[in-house]
């Protein structure tokens, strides 16, 4: 679908060095067509480019934004929403593109603050990529509605989703007009396909063809090493059904390099293709990487059954290695993430560098984490702290977090670097040492390595000096990945709203 838009002229120098060159390397077969954590994307074409959005789950800003002019290289321009809607709370999943009467419309994911109930929001704006405005809640049905779709049907809008908590029903996909401006729904909604067999039903995306409607979704477990996503089909001839199965059982679910596949939706291609951009886990990185985004070409076969072929990415694989000297210039695009949820990072870029402070939940252990999402399971991450700019007794130095209850960490404070790990928000020391009171700067040094091992080092000088650590099974990551995310790296601020951390440089090398 080509949409008549105007497009934004996006300022690529950092975006470029942090996005496409960040975490570069990967340790395994094939690369993501979009590299790292990028689960459930949606993806719209205009005016020559593709706007693709991802689920950012307990990650604030919410809903990382890409752009793309060929559907291989992508680049983050942004976030969806800077600020937390009013209405929400949590779990931002599944955003939707859908354009309509010269309008963008995202439909969202969120849990309500009043109840923790899921609902279905929607943002509108006259651009792809900016200025989204939230116009609240359009889906409120049951304890789950998520993963909007919206169907058009002649002059018709059809809203369509999954929801459970419905009496005794299994989960099932739902459907019900929408209203014309696409902000709320009209008439009772109605059944595309219960999951009778109970093994999970979501992510449902629509194709027209020959009077059918073609109905793609994923079935089974989504997230973690137990996972078994798969996409399947149906079709009918009217919206509401009833749906028939077509093709084969399994037409995307897992290759060589790739499991898990699921949860895309279509584009047409500026070759005349229609392409299918899915997530899937990598078998090297599984949680520890995330859902990746991936890309698949869709033909109708001699007997018009739907088939996928899969398209390994097409950019090189070199290792990389990204430097911020944050004392030279500020960075225009960055794109940090943090837990919105415990902990409000305040960020000043001055002549000393990036000084990190802020407000951390008094049931949060770890601290403020301004976060990157990894792109490989193997990286070294550095960093440079200024001791004097610093606050002597707040922690600052670098972290793996998962979330909040389960993190590793390197820090300095009070003249001493500690190496330690929380696990179910205990916090147990692995190594330490001594900084002499007068040294002005120390690097810290974080290594994830083969076994899921991470390894810490502190330099005054030149010399790298690696922190024993007792029993090594404590050094492994193992455990720290939430169901429904990857751990990420980063750097760590801990200690009161009134003192600061000042880090001069930050640099990763994934390989």
């Amino acid at each position: 679908m080509s949409i008549p838009c105007e497009t934004k002229t996006f300022s690529q120098k950092l975006a470029i060095l942090l996005y496409v060159v960040l975490f570069c390397g990967v340790c395994f077969g094939q690369r993501a067509t979009i590299p790292g954590d990028f689960p459930d994307p949606t993806v719209i074409y205009s005016e020559g480019r593709y706007y693709s959005i991802g689920t950012s789950s307990e990650w604030g800003p919410h809903f990382p934004m890409y752009v793309s002019d060929d559907l291989r290289h992508w680049e983050q321009t942004g976030f969806l929403f800077e600020q937390t809607p009013e209405w929400a709370q949590s779990s931002f999943w599944a955003a939707e593109y859908f354009y309509h009467e010269g309008l963008y419309y995202v439909y969202y994911s969120a849990k309500r603050k009043s109840d923790g109930v899921s609902c279905i929001g929607v943002a509108t704006s006259a651009f792809p990529d900016r200025d989204f405005v939230d116009q609240g809640i359009v889906v409120d049905y049951g304890s789950e509605s998520i993963d909007a779709f919206v169907v058009r049907e002649g002059s018709d809008l059809y809203m369509t989703w999954k929801a459970y908590g419905l009496d005794e029903r299994p989960i099932e996909l739902l459907g019900s007009k929408l209203s014309r401006d696409g902000l709320r729904l009209e008439g009772e909604p109605f059944s595309l396909l219960m999951d009778t067999a109970r093994v999970g039903i979501e992510g449902q995306s629509f194709l027209k063809k020959d009077g059918y409607y073609y109905m793609f979704y994923s079935a089974g477990n989504c997230c973690g090493v137990q996972c078994d996503y798969r996409v399947q089909a149906v079709r009918s001839k009217s919206i509401k059904g009833p749906y028939e199965p077509v093709g084969t059982t399994v037409l995307l679910g897992e290759n060589n390099d790739w499991k898990c596949m699921g949860h895309g939706t279509f584009v047409e291609g500026k070759d005349g293709h229609r392409y299918y951009l899915f997530h899937g886990y990598s078998k090297a990185g599984t949680t520890y990487t995330g859902r990746e985004g991936l890309l698949a070409r869709f033909d109708w076969d001699k007997e018009d059954r739907p088939t996928f072929t899969f398209l390994p990415a097409t950019v090189e694989e070199p290792t990389e290695t990204v430097h911020i000297d944050f004392r030279r210039k500020k960075p225009e695009q960055s794109f940090w993430q943090w837990d919105f949820r415990y902990a409000s990072p305040q960020i000043h870029y001055g002549k000393f560098g990036l000084a990190l402070s802020g407000h951390s939940a008094s049931d949060n252990p770890t601290g403020v984490v301004l976060a990157w999402r990894p792109h490989s399971l193997h990286y070294r991450l550095e960093t440079v702290v200024d001791l004097v700019s610093s606050s002597p007794s707040a922690a600052k130095g670098l972290v793996i977090y998962g979330d909040k209850d389960r993190s590793i960490g390197l820090v300095v404070k009070d003249g001493l670097v500690e190496f330690w790990r929380i696990d179910q928000g205990i916090q147990q020391q692995l190594g330490q040492y001594a900084a002499p009171m007068e040294q002005k700067t120390v690097r810290l040094r974080l290594e994830l390595v083969e076994g899921l091992r991470c390894r810490a080092y502190v330099a005054l000088g030149n010399q790298w000096q690696e922190i024993a650590v007792e029993d090594a099974r404590l050094s492994n990551i193992g455990g720290l990945s939430p169901w429904d995310r990857s751990p990420r790296p980063g750097l760590l601020f801990r200690g009161r709203e009134s003192e600061k951390a000042v880090f001069q440089q930050v640099s990763l090398t994934s390989y």
